[in-house]
């Protein structure tokens, strides 16, 4: 683990992180949203599966897990559990309650900002 520092500058708390450390997260990407059509409406079933995964994927980070360790607590393959986060997959209804509960089962460690 990398060690941290917190500054603050004009009231925001900022951490300072190693360079290969910054690098890994800002290669971390979220699903992107789909964009609207000319009318202004959006792919229901992509929309619905990039705000899925987008929230498992937060959710997962401020409960502090990996995506390893979080598959082995809903007891679903890592695979499984990756494509459902890069919003190439639509999960079962099971599968997503396997998820959810091992999400609300594990302490949520770090807030969103």
């Amino acid at each position: 683990m990398s060690k941290k520092a917190t500054v603050r500058l004009d009231g925001k708390a900022y951490v300072i992180v190693e360079k290969g450390e910054f690098d890994r997260l800002r290669e971390r990407r979220l699903p992107t949203l789909p964009a609207a059509d000319a009318d202004g409406h959006f792919p229901a079933v992509a929309y619905a599966r990039a705000s899925l995964a987008r929230k498992i994927v937060r959710d997962r980070t401020n409960a502090g897990l990996t995506q390893k360790e979080l598959a082995k607590k809903a007891g679903i393959r890592v695979e499984t559990l990756c494509r459902v986060e890069t919003g190439k997959h639509t999960p079962s209804l099971a599968t997503l309650h396997k998820i959810d509960r091992a999400l609300n089962a594990a302490p949520v460690k770090r807030q969103r900002a």
